[in-house]
């Protein structure tokens, strides 16, 4: 499913509030039968919603909803955004229109039915448990300029969560944002370039904010939310506007002078520096003492006294089991 009907969306908004709702008012406002709602609910269950009804009382949403919206990321300074409900990829769909976007340009989704996470894994992505997100952008240099291009993504998020007031975030290398320990946010990012032309860039976030525990055994690894890092709800639509803005920064700042700006702060991010890791190279594994990143974007592996830069699609980095 790519879209939700009209009266999907129409349902899903009036019970936002998390308050019940009837079916007599249900039915009025969006003149359909009470077993036409019945029917809808049924429908929307499958994206991860946890809606239940109550003899007397109606229908509602087990927790309150922030839908995102275009008009309230427009209020923040952000412009540019598409918001759409459910989706299969919102990276598939940008690099699927590749000569459409600006630079900057976002496809925000409340939902994936076919999202991926690095080495083609699935990735989990209940009904507006996230934000997921796809944004743009064009490096006229070409495809060497893209290197450690997604160090700076998660960079980017990494520093916009904790002006927001989250503590306890850091990276893993390559691409993985982790809080206390856990997986918080999965990076993606898809190019396409021509000898000697541009690359254009598709870079895909999924963040988690809110997730709903059923979902824990669909998740192949230690996870948590922003909700359980936090002490207070997640205002989704300023969070993801504050992410938009310092990602779009941060790119305009690599794109300007490279990656030298960033390797000290992602040092400073990196939760494993200094701790002793196993790096998994296909069948190979190597062992020793993350070092931080090089001025390539490479992971520092010590062993021995002597340390060699990693680089590659196909690395895996771990902790060392105790």
């Amino acid at each position: 499913m790519r879209h939700l009907t009209v009266r999907q969306q129409q349902l899903l908004y009036l019970l936002a509030d998390g308050e019940f709702h009837s079916g007599e008012q249900i039915g009025q406002q969006l003149a359909i039968s009470r077993a036409a709602i019945s029917q809808q609910i049924k429908q929307l269950k499958p994206l991860g919603l946890d809606i239940y009804s109550v003899t007397g009382r109606g229908y509602r949403l087990a927790q309150p909803l922030e839908l995102l919206d275009a008009t309230q990321l427009a209020a923040c300074g952000v412009d540019n955004v598409h918001c759409i409900a459910v989706i299969d990829s919102t990276n598939q769909y940008m690099m699927s229109r590749l000569g459409s976007w600006q630079q900057g340009e976002c496809v925000l989704a409340e939902c994936q039915t076919a999202g991926r996470g690095r080495r083609g894994r699935a990735w989990v992505s209940p009904f507006g448990g996230q934000v997921i997100m796809s944004l743009y952008w064009r490096l006229e240099q070409g495809m060497a300029a893209a290197m450690g291009l997604s160090l700076v993504v998660g960079i980017a998020l990494a520093e916009a969560l904790q002006q927001h007031g989250y503590e306890e975030i850091g990276l893993k290398w390559p691409n993985d944002l982790y809080g206390r320990g856990q997986k918080l946010a999965g990076i993606l990012v898809e190019m396409a370039a021509t000898a000697g032309g541009a690359c254009q860039l598709v870079i895909g976030v999924g963040l988690n904010l809110a997730m709903p525990i059923q979902i824990a055994d669909q998740i192949g690894q230690p996870w948590t939310s922003l909700t359980a890092l936090g002490d207070r709800p997640v205002q989704r639509n300023r969070l993801t506007a504050e992410l938009i803005l310092r990602l779009r920064a941060c790119l305009q700042q690599f794109e300007a002078s490279g990656l030298a700006p960033f390797v000290e702060r992602w040092n400073r991010l990196d939760i494993y520096r200094d701790q002793p890791v196993r790096l998994l190279l296909g069948e190979r594994e190597i062992t020793g003492i993350a070092r931080g990143i090089d001025a390539q974007g490479a992971l520092l592996l010590e062993q021995e006294g002597d340390v060699t830069p990693y680089i590659g699609g196909e690395i895996s980095l771990r902790p060392m089991l105790t």
